[in-house]
């Protein structure tokens, strides 16, 4: 930034010095003519070395100007990668509530093409700006001392520019931010088509969708037009400004000539200094839409910096040591945007215990296990692990402790083997290849074209449900954990599926303390103990023996077919 500030700086001085050989060469011509003397080989010599001079400053000029360009572009690119670096992290670090109001494909655009424009400008735009007004600044004070009066012209000049760029940058500003809400909206309504693609297809919604896709590209195009037009208004009012400026000074300097107040060359010197300063005025009207337009997109990435994260890791985090897995929840309450969906939940889970909570849905099973990687934090009491509120320890070091299995097992595109080596990066193919076997997933991917390095595509879209469900218990199998916490991994997945993923489940839980959200009674019923939850309270707390001998409301869920889900209970049986 200093080099290029310093190269910026010497190229405003060098432009300012460019139009001097020629005011000298008309000078010195005019008194020659006036003299009738003819050219003289010291005359040759004088205007051969105004020459030289000429290209000596403008190949200066060329330099310091590649220079400073140079230099702003990697401050430029440099600062964007590092603004995109920590937006990016500052968005991972977000809750999964934020995620769940926000869609994700603006929050992408903010990242990306928000961050890009500010780039951009800052090259094309921003840099520019402050050579012209360093241009403006110097030309008009070598024009107050050539000649006050006709410097005053180009003062009024500069400020009826300045009146009427004003309230039109406003103006641009307010239509750049609708129009980049627009693009948002547009970039939106994009990525819900093509992310459910199989839905609209088989449901016939090409149609609907590429209305509703025309419609807000209209709305997009139209903003977009409209910042557009007022900038170029503001650049035609001030070619009409910069003509008015130039006439006046050619009317005023050829008088001022006549009266021999300035020479021949001064009014060179002065109308090429003239054209310098109009040409920054014109490049400012420019450069005014384009800042505009990036200062909506700068307070797009701002307002996107300023949100603040729900769930932040203790600046003295503690981390455990030879952690057991015994899991406290202590009179917790959680609530989902102001509405509470837990109501004083205590729960106790033994080191290397499988509890199964299960209930009808809405009744709390998935938040309650969020609780554990704190995906959310409770509004009262403490989840604890170990003795330790969670609130108390590393949030780096307390994920690394739980292994999570969802109801959609998302992989990222790659290969397989780079999947499962996500949970840890550093374990060898020989580990990668056992934990697959545990989660019998070695012989479906051996029997793929490229086994182990097979590409799954995005979210693992080239394999069935079952197949990416086994990658990832595989994965979690590798990551090795205490704590186990599995979100319906079965459902959705056809018997058969479902009972090669429940006997990998059941290696990945053996002698680990695990909490198994599900409606499948298969699930549940291996589990060491099943937790009934309704309506954000505990109703049934117990071993599945011992429910299905006391409960009639149990055995009757239990007896259902694996997918049905529990349905809502009318009394309190067997509490424990």
């Amino acid at each position: 930034m200093l080099g290029g500030t310093a190269a910026l700086l010497a190229e405003v001085g060098f432009r300012a010095l460019e139009p001097w050989p020629m005011k000298m060469v008309v000078d010195f011509v005019v008194d020659s003519l006036g003299a009738r003397t003819g050219i003289t080989s010291a005359g040759i010599g004088l205007l051969l070395a105004l020459g030289t001079a000429q290209v000596a400053v403008v190949a200066a000029r060329a330099l310091f100007n590649y220079m400073a360009t140079l230099a702003f572009t990697l401050v430029g690119s440099r600062t964007s990668a590092s603004l995109r670096a920590r937006a990016f992290r500052h968005v991972q670090g977000l809750s999964q509530q934020f995620h769940a109001r926000n869609r994700s494909a603006d929050t992408v655009q903010r990242l990306v093409s928000d961050v890009n424009r500010m780039q951009e400008v800052a090259v094309t735009a921003g840099l520019p700006l402050a050579a012209n007004v360093l241009t403006l600044l110097v030309m008009l004070i070598v024009m107050v001392v050539l000649d006050p009066l006709l410097a005053t012209v180009v003062l009024l000049a500069v400020g009826v520019f300045t009146l009427t760029s004003s309230g039109s940058s406003k103006r641009i500003t307010a239509a750049s931010r609708r129009s980049r809400r627009s693009e948002g909206n547009l970039a939106n309504t994009a990525q819900e088509a093509l992310g459910a693609i199989k839905v609209v297809q088989a449901y016939g919604l090409e149609p609907l969708l590429q209305e509703r896709f025309s419609g807000v590209n209209t709305t997009s195009l139209r903003e977009g037009v409209q910042s557009r037009r007022i900038a170029a208004r503001l650049e035609r009012r001030t070619d009409v400004i910069v003509g008015v400026a130039a006439a006046v000074v050619m009317i005023g300097g050829g008088l001022r000539v006549l009266q021999g107040a300035m020479t021949p060359g001064d009014l060179v010197l002065f109308t090429t200094y003239l054209r310098t300063t109009m040409k920054p005025l014109r490049d400012m009207a420019k450069y005014t839409g384009r800042i505009s337009r990036a200062t909506a997109s700068g307070e797009r990435v701002a307002a996107l910096m300023a949100i603040k994260p729900e769930i932040v890791s203790p600046q003295q985090g503690f981390m455990l040591h030879n952690v057991r897995g015994m899991l406290r929840f202590d009179g917790v309450r959680a609530a989902y945007e102001g509405t509470e969906v837990l109501h004083g939940i205590s729960l106790t889970v033994r080191p290397g215990e499988h509890v199964a909570l299960v209930g009808p849905s809405g009744s709390g099973k998935s938040t309650l296990a969020s609780l554990v990687v704190r995906a959310m934090d409770p509004t009262a009491g403490t989840v604890s692990l170990d003795g330790q509120p969670l609130t108390e320890l590393s949030l780096s070091h307390l994920r690394a402790q739980v292994s999570v299995l969802h109801q959609e097992a998302v992989l990222l595109t790659g290969s397989i083997r780079e999947n499962i080596r996500l949970s840890r990066p550093d374990a060898s193919d020989w580990e990668v290849e056992q934990a697959a076997r545990a989660a019998f997933a070695h012989d479906f991917i051996c029997s793929l074209p490229e086994g182990y390095d097979t590409s799954v595509g995005e979210r693992g879209g080239t394999l069935s449900g079952g197949q990416r469900q086994r990658v990832a218990i595989a994965r979690a199998l590798l990551r090795d954990s205490r704590i186990v916490v599995l979100d319906e991994a079965t459902t959705g997945l056809d018997p058969d599926a479902a009972l090669v993923v429940l006997d990998a489940i059941d290696r990945l839980v053996e002698g680990r303390t695990t909490l198994t959200v599900t409606h499948d009674p298969q699930a549940a019923l291996r589990a060491d103990r099943v937790v009934w939850l309704q309506d954000g309270r505990i109703l049934m707390d117990g071993t599945p023996d011992r429910l299905l001998a006391s409960s009639a409301e149990f055995r009757s869920w239990a007896g259902t077919t694996p997918t049905a889900a529990p349905r809502a209970l009318t009394r309190v049986e067997g509490r424990a």
